[in-house]
């Protein structure tokens, strides 16, 4: 059996937002239940787990904790870290795991309470010291995850003349997406002016260009597609998936703004055979403003330096050219940590069903999703269709 074989049968999300009282473990069950409930499914079906470390706890087997708390005894298990990637690669992983007759039904499960439980600046420190620049080479210097992503849009406003302007108009229609969503952390519609009058962070970033510090989990459930036609919801496929890696540090990079995007939107293009100018709908990982310009760029949607005039004029707005993120993504709607990325799948499977309300994009038939981990280093894309 391939991995066209499975396809994701249940989605689900927790609140998202600042949720206080719930723990990591609590976030995570009321997605796996909604998730299960979006199936038709009892835990009782579930004979696979995949989780993500959870940064707020030190869990040193994070898919045991899960299993246990859940009252699961899966016949497979796996906890993946591949940074902001790591929730497309979970459902890849979901896929292998099938094809390969591990498991049938394999729930992916991700996300923690970042916000509620530490302060904002607490957060935004523990993320700066989970390993994203050199101990020796860069650590040294102090740098947050932001710095890196500052020098990276630096780079390429030195080398294709991208604008601030330009980069304010992703934060500007994400925002706008998730005002449509009712389950958004942030839905306060933005304004250019707004983003380029916000605190700067590192320049040329400001406060509206970086990702949200949340609380929130998202689960998707994947199984057999001789099963899932017999369950509740419409099953979605996986078609295409690829990995790419440019560097580790982004010290270490040969070619920025190059990323691995690019590879691992060849692999999953190629996989699917389909083009990218087929693609419905682009579920694209925001960390900050300049990643989805670059992921666009590098995925083939346009020509390298063209990704700043490629957002402008809504192009990439709901009814634009190629609708992004439509959820609201990192930048509006939740950012949890590591589990941040698993939201882009759950909004894909979403547009593909038809089922995303107000910000439904019209006839979508084929979605691409993106994660990126690192400084625009480690990259997984998948493609999704119905």
């Amino acid at each position: 059996m391939g991995l066209n074989e499975a396809a994701i049968v249940g989605i689900g999300e927790s609140a998202c937002g600042k949720v206080p009282g719930q723990s990591a473990l609590q976030l995570q069950t009321a997605a796996a239940r909604a998730a299960l409930e979006d199936a038709g499914l009892q835990w009782s079906d579930i004979d696979g787990l995949i989780t993500t470390p959870v940064r707020v706890e030190a869990w040193n087997m994070p898919c045991g904790v899960v299993a246990s708390h859940m009252g699961l005894r899966p016949a497979y298990l796996s906890t993946l870290d591949l940074a902001g990637a790591s929730g497309a690669a979970m459902i890849h992983h979901a896929a292998m795991a099938i094809s390969t007759g591990q498991c049938e039904t394999v729930l992916c499960v991700a996300g923690q309470n970042l916000l509620t439980h530490q302060s904002r600046s607490s957060a935004v420190q523990v993320m700066a010291e989970s390993g994203a620049a050199h101990s020796q080479f860069e650590v040294p210097y102090g740098p947050l995850v932001a710095s890196n992503y500052a020098l990276i849009a630096q780079r390429h406003m030195h080398e294709y003349g991208t604008t601030v302007e330009q980069m304010a108009e992703v934060a500007v229609t994400l925002r706008h997406h998730a005002s449509l969503n009712p389950n958004a952390h942030m839905q306060k519609p933005l304004s250019i002016r707004e983003v380029l009058d916000s605190p700067m962070i590192t320049s040329p970033l400001k406060r509206f260009d970086c990702a949200l510090v949340s609380d929130g989990a998202a689960a998707a459930i994947v199984t057999r597609m001789d099963r899932a036609r017999d369950l509740k919801s419409t099953p979605i496929k996986l078609l295409g998936q690829g990995y790419g890696l440019s560097h580790s540090y982004v010290g270490d990079a040969l070619q920025l703004p190059l990323s691995g995007a690019v590879d691992s939107g060849k692999k999953a293009f190629q996989m699917s055979g389909v083009r990218p100018e087929d693609i419905d709908v682009a579920q694209l990982y925001d960390c900050f403003t300049i990643t989805v310009i670059i992921e666009l760029e590098d995925l083939g949607f346009c020509k390298k330096g063209e990704g700043g005039a490629f957002v402008q004029g809504g192009r990439i707005g709901l009814k634009g050219a190629l609708p992004v993120t439509t959820h609201g993504g990192l930048l509006s709607a939740v950012h949890p940590g590591l589990g941040g990325g698993f939201f882009h799948v759950i909004e894909a499977v979403r547009q593909l069903r038809g089922s995303a309300g107000e910000r439904q994009v019209a006839d979508a038939k084929l979605a691409l999703v993106h994660g990126n981990g690192g400084s625009i280093a480690i990259h997984c894309t998948l493609i999704l269709g119905v």
